[in-house]
């Protein structure tokens, strides 16, 4: 019997990070993992085709839209091929048995050290510094024994790396998810596709964004997401990227060929099913 090759999936992060979560939630729990500690180290090995899939966070309800990102997917042209809406539930951890008047240093990645800004202003005397990864800062505080340091991360960190937590769910607002994006070297539109992701430019003139998208409001397409990326070497310039989904795949295929006529560098970043947000 030939033993199935395993789907390898770059995530940014180690083992227990939010992008780790998303990737099994996302593909199953059956998949091998590619530890990336930067975007654009995920980036390079999945267009090196050293992996079949990458997670990319791209937006947090809480902390925004994650901008690098953005500039990265149009360096790289990737393919989305799906989404993910995962809650995100932060915590306040360190090593078992010390107190919190002890510590003096918290570290997280920058995105969670903003989605908890309201808990951490509230803090004296404490130092906050940003690490490259949730999960990487709770390895740091075990492994080098850091009694004056806690990290902010997941529950599974706290439990893989043998961390009490000292205070939970410090997020500022208890609705809290980011979406992932589910990235591959090559288009793969579904058949079932109900929402895509583009991106175009349009002309420095009175009007030209909004007679783009009235395109897309005359053919009942929902506009879920628009953000505007600065155009490197050309000052005042943007390239716009919009999020849309539909009921029937007629109204997005005669939108998508009037707004054509309309605006520069069409780009499709991706085709593919709408994700549902659950909290719990």
């Amino acid at each position: 019997m030939v033993k199935r090759k395993k789907i390898r999936v770059a995530i940014q992060g180690i083992a227990t990070s939010f992008h780790e979560v998303a990737a099994k939630a996302y593909f199953g729990n059956a998949i091998e993992t590619v530890e990336c500690l930067t975007f654009h180290e995920l980036c390079k090995v999945l267009s090196q085709g050293k992996v079949d899939y990458a997670v990319m966070a791209i937006e947090n309800s809480i902390a925004g839209s994650i901008l690098p990102n953005y500039f990265l997917l149009q360096q790289h042209h990737f393919s989305i091929v799906g989404e993910l809406y995962l809650p995100i539930h932060l915590h306040l951890m360190a090593l078992p048995g010390v107190k919190m008047d002890e510590i003096e240093v918290i570290e997280s990645h920058p995105m969670a050290i903003r989605q908890c800004s309201e808990f951490l202003q509230n803090l004296n005397g404490v130092d906050i510094r940003e690490s490259d990864d949730t999960a990487f800062s709770a390895r740091r505080v075990k492994e080098k024994k850091l009694r004056n340091t806690a990290a902010i991360a997941n529950e599974q960190a706290a439990k893989k790396f043998g961390l009490q937590i000292l205070e939970k769910r410090i997020e500022t607002h208890k609705k809290n998810f980011t979406r992932f994006l589910m990235l591959t070297r090559r288009m793969n539109g579904k058949a079932e596709s109900n929402k895509a992701s583009l991106c175009f430019e349009v002309a420095n003139e009175v009007g030209s964004l909004a007679d783009a998208l009235l395109v897309f409001k005359s053919h009942r397409i929902n506009l879920t997401k628009i953000q505007s990326i600065p155009i490197i070497g050309k000052p005042s310039e943007y390239s716009i990227h919009v999020d849309v989904e539909w009921a029937r795949r007629k109204q997005y295929d005669d939108a998508m060929k009037e707004v054509m006529r309309q605006v520069k560098n069409l780009n499709i970043l991706g085709e593919y099913k709408k994700a549902k947000i659950e909290y719990n």
